[in-house]
């Protein structure tokens, strides 16, 4: 394709383009009815733009030795920023990705291929199906980034969905979360508590301004069975263009305070975003 030129495509999301950044060459933006979702670099696919990537990235860099392959399955696909990152970062990693808008997939295969090398298999399916269909303990990392629209799933909050997810990951594995909220942050709180009925170990990354209900933002959770290395985390988040706190620990628990796990039959979505809170333009 000629890489001056945006693309638009309808799909079961909404309105999806791709847009060229004019500072890097082989760089672009993907957005969804105009919010900002993914952006890759196809010469840097280890460029990780957005301040919430990144901090994932960061604990997909700690949570095993570096560049050993990893097995992660990724519910959510948007650009595939994270797979390209895990295949360049930990070359011969086996990757599963669940995206359930199929024309989506379809339109960043086309315009943004992955790397031949990359062990990258995308499925066109519901996030929480595909997870309860999937074998035991085939996945030491579970990246979930999964919005329909600008919310996260209210089926992908439940104790009933973080056991599936437990099930799935392997006994040293991780769970990572993209989660968006603000004060007095219900939905998060209620996330932790969730996580925290099935995983030993929490760690909450976020930016101060956000923990400290200036603004409304993304917090990536990570949950595991083995405790985490929050002091490398608290390193390389707090050198970060825009520094975040490593909440774990007593400190996360008297954030948590008195949330209670989420049920099926109570669990709702992600709080809707203010308008113009990841709009671009």
């Amino acid at each position: 394709m000629n890489d001056s030129i945006p693309v638009t495509r309808v799909t079961g999301q909404g309105t999806v383009k791709l847009m060229p950044d004019v500072d890097r060459a082989r760089a672009w933006l993907l957005t969804v009815d105009g919010a900002p979702q993914s952006y890759v670099d196809l010469d840097e696919p280890a460029h990780l733009e957005f301040e919430y990537a990144r901090r994932l990235g960061h604990v997909l860099d700690v949570v095993a030795e570096p560049g050993r392959p990893l097995d992660v399955l990724h519910l959510g696909g948007g650009a595939l920023t994270l797979p390209r990152y895990v295949a360049a970062t930990r070359p011969g990693s086996r990757q599963d990705v669940v995206e359930a808008d199929r024309d989506l997939l379809e339109m960043v295969a086309e315009h943004l291929p992955l790397p031949e090398a990359a062990h990258v298999v995308p499925h066109a399916a519901d996030a929480r199906a595909w997870l309860e269909g999937a074998p035991d303990d085939s996945a030491d990392v579970l990246v979930a980034d999964v919005f329909g629209g600008s919310r996260v799933p209210a089926h992908l909050t439940s104790v009933a969905y973080a056991r599936e997810a437990a099930r799935v990951l392997r006994d040293g594995g991780t769970y990572l979360a993209n989660l968006p909220d603000a004060a007095p942050f219900a939905f998060l709180r209620s996330q932790l508590a969730t996580l925290g009925a099935v995983f030993g170990e929490l760690v909450l990354i976020a930016e101060p301004g956000v923990l400290r209900g200036r603004r409304f933002g993304n917090a990536v959770l990570a949950a595991a069975h083995r405790p985490l290395d929050t002091a490398v985390l608290v390193r390389r988040t707090a050198a970060d263009a825009f520094p975040a706190r490593v909440e774990h620990g007593p400190a996360l628990r008297a954030f948590i305070g008195d949330a209670r796990p989420v049920r099926d039959e109570d669990a709702v979505p992600s709080p809707e975003p203010p308008d113009g809170a990841f709009g671009i333009g």
